[in-house]
């Protein structure tokens, strides 16, 4: 059985830390282990600040709509928004920022797509007229640091 709920919010910094901590209330609050909510929750505020600052840029900001499908073994996330479309219709790599030796010449940017990457079992993305739609999905499966083998 499939489980759904949702929120939207304003493309605004504010508005989208709001936003994204109640999608982390929900998980919480349905039983989703907290090492998992990390994860989900790095994932999506890299997501949803890219909305924020390319999706929305020189326009004002519009609405995010992040919907969250909750399945017994995964969790998808629907992150929608009317924003520019990626760079031909594709998803950045997501490689790793170049890091050299010198800690005040680190880069700024370079690594929100890389951890999405790392995170999510799958990613997807499509446009549809006008809307931008990034589907990210975590596995539920017992694993991660408060789980033990033997």
């Amino acid at each position: 059985m499939t489980e759904t709920f949702s929120c939207s919010f304003r493309a605004t910094e504010l508005d989208a830390r709001d936003g994204i901590l109640r999608v982390v209330d929900q998980l919480k609050a349905r039983g989703i282990p907290d090492f998992r909510v990390e994860e989900v929750q790095i994932a999506l505020a890299e997501a949803v600040n890219n909305v924020v600052e390319h999706a929305y840029a020189g326009t004002a900001p519009g609405d995010v709509l992040v919907r969250c499908n909750l399945h017994p073994d995964q969790l998808w996330v629907n992150i929608n928004d009317a924003g520019t479309p990626f760079p031909n219709g594709t998803l950045p790599e997501g490689k790793l920022a170049e890091i050299g030796d010198d800690l005040d010449s680190l880069p700024e940017g370079g690594f929100g797509w890389f951890l999405i990457r790392e995170l999510a079992t799958d990613i997807r993305y499509q446009r549809d007229e006008d809307k931008n739609q990034l589907s990210l999905c975590f596995s539920l499966q017992l694993q991660g640091p408060d789980v033990r083998t033997s």
